[in-house]
C-alpha cells in the first residue's frame, strides 16, 4: 500500500506581491493568486483525496477551501505544526531587509540543520524543524495509504521535502504542487516538486542554496 501526499503551497498573497516577509503574519490572496489556486484546483480535481490538512494561517486555509471545492466530501483539518517559520521582528518587513543582515542562502542550511537560533523574537530552527516533522508524522500515521492533500507554506513544505531528499530543496512557487509517495515500510520518494500549475513563477519563490551548501 502506498500513501501519496500532495503538497500545495498557498496562493499568491498581497505580501508576496509586495515582497514582504510573512511567516507568522498573514495577508489575503491577490486576485491573480485566487485565479492561480483555481487553476491548481482544476489540475487536482481528479485526485481521489481521502483527507486534507492545512496550516491554520488564513492564506493556507483559503487555498485549501478552494482546492476542496472539487472534493466536497473531504473534511479539512488544520494543524498548527504546519505553520510557516516565524521571522520575529522581520515579519511584514521587506525581504531585502532580511537579506542585508541574514542572507537567505546562509540561513536556510542552518534552519534545515536545526542550528539557526532565529531572528529577534522569532523561532529557533530546532523548534521549527521538530514541529514540521511532527506534522507529517501525524498525517502519515493516520493515513497508511491513499491520497492526502496538505496545504502549507514555502519554507515549511520545502524543509520537509528536503528531509526526504536533497532534491526537494527547491523554490516553491505559489499554488505549486509537489507529490510524495510513502510506502508501508516508511520509505519515501519524491514524485514531483514545485510544479508551477498556476504559472506564478519565482515572484514569491525565494531562491535556495545549492545542494552542496546544505551538506548533501
Amino acid at each position: 500500500m502506498t500513501l501519496t501526499l500532495t503538497l500545495v503551497r498557498h496562493g499568491q498573497t498581497h505580501f508576496n506581491q509586495r515582497q514582504l516577509l510573512q511567516g507568522s503574519s498573514d495577508s489575503p490572496l491577490t486576485r491573480p493568486g485566487r485565479d492561480g489556486v483555481r487553476a491548481t484546483a482544476r489540475h487536482l480535481a481528479g485526485v481521489p483525496f481521502l483527507a486534507a490538512y492545512s496550516s491554520p494561517s488564513g492564506r493556507a486555509v483559503t487555498t485549501a477551501v478552494e482546492l476542496l471545492r472539487h472534493h466536497p466530501t473531504v473534511r479539512l483539518r488544520t494543524d498548527p505544526d504546519l505553520r510557516e517559520y516565524d521571522f520575529g521582528t522581520f515579519e511584514r518587513r521587506p525581504e531585502r531587509e532580511l537579506e542585508e543582515v541574514a542572507p537567505w542562502a546562509q540561513i536556510v542550511p542552518e534552519i534545515l540543520a536545526g542550528t539557526y537560533p532565529g531572528l529577534p523574537r522569532g523561532e529557533h530552527a530546532a523548534d521549527f524543524m521538530a514541529r514540521v516533522r511532527r506534522a507529517f508524522t501525524t498525517i502519515t500515521a493516520r493515513h497508511p495509504a491513499g491520497d492526502v492533500l496538505v496545504v502549507g507554506h514555502g519554507l515549511a513544505l520545502g524543509a520537509w521535502l528536503a528531509t526526504l531528499d536533497p532534491a526537494g530543496l527547491v523554490a516553491l512557487p505559489n499554488a505549486s504542487v509537489s507529490t510524495v509517495a510513502i510506502e508501508t515500510d516508511g520509505s519515501a520518494r519524491l514524485l514531483s516538486v514545485g510544479v508551477d500549475v498556476a504559472g506564478h513563477g519565482a515572484l514569491a519563490a525565494r531562491p535556495v542554496p545549492s545542494v552542496e551548501a546544505v551538506g548533501a
